[in-house]
Parts: C-alpha cells; sequence; structure tokens
C-alpha cells in the first residue's frame, strides 16, 4: 500500500487517529500493513486508554513480554466479562486464604502454612507440585506480603515470620500480644498491625534482623497497613470501634501522626485494605461497603472519589491495575467486581460462590488471569480464553 512508503513517524501519526477496530481492519489489508500495525508503539495510546493492558499511568509496562495488541483484545473481554472460570484448588475445611501473585508463581495461604505453585503457560493453571513452603506459625496466616528477596507472614500467633525466597533461613519476630492481622514491607521497613491495638515498625537489615524499632499506639485494632513508595510514611487502617479515626497516616522515621484520612466514618466502619497506587494516591475499602481514592495533594478531609458496593456487602479485599480498572472483592456469596475509575456504576460482576456466604478473602490478577480465594476454593477466571 502507499501509505506504509510514508516516513515511520508520519505513518506512526496518522495511525493515531484510528481505533482499534479501524487498525484491525488495515492490518488485513496487505502483510506489509500487519507486521507494521502489529507494533506496540501504534497500540500504545489505545492501551493506555483501556483497563488493564499493563501500562501505569505512569507510562511504566508491567507485562512487555505480550504483544499491546493481544493485550488490547484481552482488555475488551475484561470490559465485556468475557472469561471461563476454572477451579484451580479446593480443600476440605473453610480457612481464610490469602494469594499473591509474582511473575508466573502464585502463593496461596492456607492453615498455617504458605504454598508456591507455578502457573502453566497460557492456560493460566497450577502445575501439579508446588515449589516452594513456607511453615512456622502455630496458627493461621493472617496476612503475607512478597518482596524481592523475601516473603513475611503475619499469623494469629502473633509473630512475623521473615522467610528468605532463596533459601530455607528464615527468623520470627515476636512482638504482637495478640494476632497479627495485616503486615507490609518496602525497602527495609516493614510495618505490622495487631489486634492488640498496635502497629509496630521493624527492619530488614541483615544486622538488626529480629528488632522491633517502634511501638505505635493506635487505641484501636488494626485490620489493614500499608507503606508509602516514597517510604516517608503508612498508613492504617483501624476497626472504627472507639473515638479515632480509622485512616491515619503516620511517618515512618519519627512515627508521628501526620493526618487522619476522612472525618465523616459510622461506628463500626473498619477498613479491611489499603493499596497506595503512588506516593500521593490510595485506594482504600472495608466494611462501610465504598471503595475510596484519596488524593493527599488536594485534600486528606475527602476523597475525591468513591464507589459503592450495590448490594450493601462489605468489601474485604481491592487491587488496581494502576491506570482505570479496580477490583475488588465482597463479604457475600463470592462476589468479585470490577470498577472502571472514570464510572460511577460497576463495570462488571462474577459471582463465584453462590451457594455458600463466603467472602472473597483475597484477589490478584495480571492482564489475562484473575484469581481469587474463597474459603474452601481457589478460582481462576481466564480471560484470554472466554466461554
Amino acid at each position: 500500500m502507499f501509505l506504509f512508503n510514508l516516513p515511520e513517524d508520519v505513518l506512526l501519526l496518522v495511525l493515531s487517529y484510528l481505533d482499534n477496530r479501524s487498525l484491525c481492519r488495515l492490518s488485513q489489508a496487505c502483510r506489509r500493513s500487519y507486521q507494521f500495525i502489529s507494533r506496540d508503539a501504534v497500540w500504545r495510546r489505545i492501551a493506555k486508554g483501556i483497563i488493564n493492558t499493563g501500562l501505569t499511568r505512569q507510562g511504566i509496562d508491567l507485562c512487555p513480554s505480550i504483544s499491546l495488541k493481544d493485550r488490547v483484545r484481552v482488555s475488551h473481554n475484561w470490559s465485556r466479562g468475557l472469561c471461563r472460570t476454572e477451579v484451580l484448588l479446593k480443600w476440605k475445611i473453610n480457612l481464610l486464604p490469602w494469594i499473591q501473585l509474582d511473575c508466573d508463581v502464585l502463593y496461596l495461604s492456607q492453615a498455617a502454612n504458605i504454598s508456591a505453585y507455578h502457573l502453566r503457560a497460557q492456560g493460566g493453571k497450577l502445575q501439579n507440585n508446588r515449589v516452594a513452603l513456607f511453615t512456622g506459625h502455630q496458627e493461621d496466616v493472617c496476612r503475607f506480603i512478597l518482596t524481592d528477596t523475601h516473603l513475611i507472614s503475619a499469623g494469629g500467633d502473633g509473630k512475623i515470620i521473615v522467610h528468605d525466597r532463596g533459601s530455607e533461613y528464615s527468623i520470627a519476630y515476636n512482638g504482637h500480644k495478640q494476632e497479627v492481622n495485616c503486615i507490609d514491607s518496602k525497602g527495609d521497613v516493614i510495618v505490622s498491625g495487631s489486634r492488640d491495638r498496635t502497629a509496630k515498625i521493624w527492619t530488614l537489615t541483615s544486622d538488626r534482623l529480629g528488632e522491633c524499632l517502634h511501638t505505635i499506639p493506635t487505641y484501636d485494632r488494626v485490620w489493614s497497613v500499608a507503606i508509602s513508595p516514597s517510604l516517608c510514611n503508612f498508613v492504617t487502617g483501624t476497626a472504627c470501634c472507639e473515638n479515632f479515626a480509622p485512616l491515619r497516616i503516620w511517618d515512618t522515621e519519627r512515627c508521628h501522626l501526620v493526618s487522619c484520612l476522612g472525618t465523616e466514618f459510622r461506628r463500626g466502619a473498619g477498613v479491611l485494605d489499603i493499596v497506595y497506587e503512588s506516593p500521593f494516591q490510595l485506594l482504600t475499602c472495608g466494611y462501610d461497603t465504598f471503595i475510596r481514592y484519596w488524593d493527599l495533594r488536594v485534600c486528606t478531609r475527602k476523597c475525591v472519589m468513591e464507589w459503592e458496593e450495590p448490594h450493601d456487602s462489605a468489601l474485604y479485599c481491592i487491587k488496581t491495575d494502576k491506570n482505570h480498572m479496580i477490583a475488588s472483592g465482597s463479604s457475600y456469596y463470592g462476589v468479585v467486581r470490577l470498577w472502571d475509575k472514570r464510572q460511577t456504576r460497576c463495570l462488571q460482576m462474577f459471582q463465584l460462590a453462590p451457594t455458600t456466604s463466603s467472602p472473597i478473602y483475597s484477589l490478584c490478577f495480571n492482564t489475562t488471569h484473575l484469581y481469587a480465594a474463597v474459603a474452601s476454593v481457589l478460582y481462576s477466571l481466564n480471560f484470554r480464553t472466554v466461554k
């Protein structure tokens, strides 16, 4: 085609005016058009404007191994709710499982242990044999977090265990008097929160392993914590059963209270999950059925956006693609919802456990699959291979 004899920068400018359907049709004109239009540079503008393509708001590509053209196709399946739901694992007793995804490895807590499974290429299913097992707690694991080098778990026995992911070495931190409900780690800092109404700061540096740097009295049970990407501060989410704001920002180094988020939380509106998107932007959810989006550069007294769970259910967990999409797990019948931040209504709903009243205790996703854990089942939603 004469069009593809144009200089590359001019051709990219011309193609930038086309939508994805027009690009697909034009790519069928000839081999040369197909090869050029398959380039990531052609699809980058479209990919940044739709949900869960692996491109963050800052332009970072989280999934460079998959072409943007393919990711745009899969993104439309997410928007339309087209997927194949599969059961990956079942267990006999009801638990409070927590899952984390690291590239092609899925980590799952079951009672006092954490198992790691490789995901099969393309299909997203678990390989038969687990590749690692992390132990050490005497009671159930409440939460765990992955870093580049460690897996850090918090348990009902009041312990925090730091596991070296490259060896069998682990060390236990003993500091909380009751179960440790939440944990986060960035850099060399660990922050934990407990039912004993305290948050603690620990260090991961080799010469001070196991040492508690600070103990912060929160005067209420701590359900969630999150460290800012800047490492300057962290947020605690509490049960909101006392006369204290459930969302409080603390200085990491001095442990001073920096500010409180929001002013109109009703009693019992505990915060169950907190996710930072940038040093200034974070998402929260909890018992009061709302997802709230906070921008600390604008105001700390009021969130900039909020989305309400339509069935008046508590929200146990949230994840974000760091661009337009939020996924949330509800407290009844295994309901997962997808939200587009540019819309007020829920984008899609998936009911994974219609016969039981189990919450979605944890969820995670990549560009092609969403994984969700209820009391006795681990589910996979495959958006690459639809029904």
